[in-house]
């Protein structure tokens, strides 16, 4: 079983942080599988004196616990004591307990995505589109609900006007969720701003998917051509138009001197072939690399020494310290 950290340290879980201390048998805990939060059951409960522990000093705090305690890092497991100089494995202990989407693909899914990368605003912990056209918003609407299963509803608001100089009427559509924000900043290469977001390969998945995607981003940024047999998008993200030129087999002449660019998408792009399914995963990674500063030799002073606990854990050995990745010495 190994022991772990210190007795007031705090460890995840289920039901929110704890001290170590106060975690008994029966307890759920999260913890990591790859890049994805689970839960885990303990089994049986240890505690240990000792009067040599260490402070592990991270991107986001402090930590004490026995020097052997092991901490994941990308070459795999370590000592607490070793650790200064690395990266080890981390998940933002605050979003532990929020609400995990399901996220389904399909022509929907393909919508959403694109018209929230043309028009749409991803915030730290909501999606929102606001635009002129009801009908744009109600399908946004319509199409958010279909794909996450989230309620949506379409607002009536007001827009400020520079060229005017006057207030618009308009219509808003805003979910509050940090889970589905951080697919969508995941989906895009982690940056949602609308210059340098990345195309979205996630929707490759299927041509239903990347057909709902086209209509969701040209209903945004792009219109029908009148007399012809396409559609035009307009955008000054140029590496975002070339990625997208070259699945719909287009050719694309980057407008010059920074101002915007074109692509003509023909209601016959499928038939030239150049679309090949990707597989790529809804989720977004919920662990990343937390930095470890420094890790401090802490002696315990006087007479009282440290208490570590230990825990055994099913189905998975490991646990989180206030985000971070462990688990007792083998």
């Amino acid at each position: 079983m190994g022991y772990g950290p210190a007795s007031k340290m705090l460890v995840n879980l289920v039901g929110g942080c704890a001290q170590a201390k106060n975690v008994v048998p029966g307890s759920a805990m999260w913890t990591l599988d790859g890049d994805r939060t689970v839960q885990t059951t303990v089994v049986d409960v240890t505690a240990v004196k000792g009067r040599q522990a260490v402070d592990v000093v991270t991107d986001h705090m402090t930590f004490t616990a026995v020097p052997d305690l092991l901490l994941l890092t990308p070459d795999g497991w370590t000592r607490a004591a070793d650790a200064a100089g690395t990266v080890i494995a981390w998940t933002h202990a605050r979003k532990l307990c929020r609400e995990r989407l399901t996220i389904r693909p399909g022509y929907e899914f393909g919508y959403f995505v694109g018209a929230t990368c043309a028009d749409g605003t991803v915030g730290k912990n909501y999606v929102s589109l606001v635009v002129n056209d009801g009908g744009f918003a109600a399908r946004y609407a319509t199409a958010l609900t279909a794909c996450a299963g989230v309620p949506a509803r379409v607002e009536a608001v007001s827009r400020p006007s520079g060229y005017l100089k006057r207030d618009l009427p308009g219509f808003r559509v805003r979910v509050v969720s940090s889970y589905l924000s951080d697919a969508l900043r995941h989906y895009v290469g982690g940056d949602a701003h609308h210059m340098r977001h990345r195309f979205p390969r996630v929707v490759l998945r299927d041509i239903d998917t990347f057909e709902g995607f086209l209509d969701g981003y040209i209903e945004g940024d792009g219109f029908t051509i009148k007399h012809g047999w396409g559609r035009m998008i307009a955008s000054a993200n140029v590496p975002f138009l070339i990625e997208m030129a070259q699945i719909i087999g287009a050719r694309l002449t980057p407008a010059k001197r920074g101002l915007t660019s074109q692509l003509y998408v023909s209601d016959r792009w499928a038939d030239r072939g150049t679309f090949a399914p990707e597989h790529h995963p809804l989720e977004p990674p919920e662990s990343s690399w937390a930095r470890v500063h420094e890790v401090r030799a802490r002696p315990a002073l006087g007479a009282k020494p440290f208490t570590f606990y230990g825990y055994r854990l099913a189905p998975y050995p490991t646990f989180l310290v206030n985000g971070h990745l462990a688990r007792g010495p083998r």
